[in-house]
């Protein structure tokens, strides 16, 4: 839900602009000083200064102008769900290597062959489905594996001869 300031007048973006702007030029010391000011805790070590500054320029502005509403509050949560991620990150395995889903991968390890099928949601070997071809690769080998190069997808090419 927004927060409304009532009986004040718009917010000047003039001012919050010099705001910003002063905490742009603040080091990583005076960062995490204003992060405690604001948030009332400490900061995140890990945090590097360019996302601190960033989350503290955020604040300033949700406070002048409103924050989000709970509708793009349940958008985002929703974005970020395990299986929204997996879903993601399998279909931007098939954008990258260019596999249709009826699409059939083989590879020989350990002496057998294996077979993985290409789906519209994601990749089915020995009966299961996985979000990634990384997924399936580390469930072939028991160690991590990047899926395409296990099936030879980043196999280097041979550049064409010249005319």
């Amino acid at each position: 839900m927004a927060r409304v300031k009532i009986g004040l007048a718009a917010p000047d973006p003039a001012s919050l602009e010099a705001e910003i702007a002063q905490l742009r030029d603040l080091d990583l010391t005076a960062l995490r000083a204003r992060w405690r000011t604001v948030f009332r805790r400490s900061a995140p070590p890990h945090l590097s200064r360019h996302l601190l500054f960033r989350m503290l320029a955020y604040r300033l502005q949700a406070e002048r102008l409103g924050d989000l509403d709970a509708e793009a509050r349940r958008q985002i949560e929703a974005a970020g769900r395990t299986t929204d991620l997996d879903r993601l990150a399998a279909d931007l395995s098939r954008q990258q290597s260019g596999l249709r889903p009826g699409t059939v991968l083989t590879r020989d390890w350990g002496g057998q062959m294996h077979h993985v099928m290409v789906l519209p949601v994601g990749f089915s070997w020995n009966g299961q489905t996985y979000p990634s071809l990384s997924k399936v690769a580390s469930a072939i080998t028991g160690t991590r594996w990047n899926g395409p190069r296990f099936f030879g997808l980043r196999d280097k090419r041979v550049p064409e001869a010249a005319p």
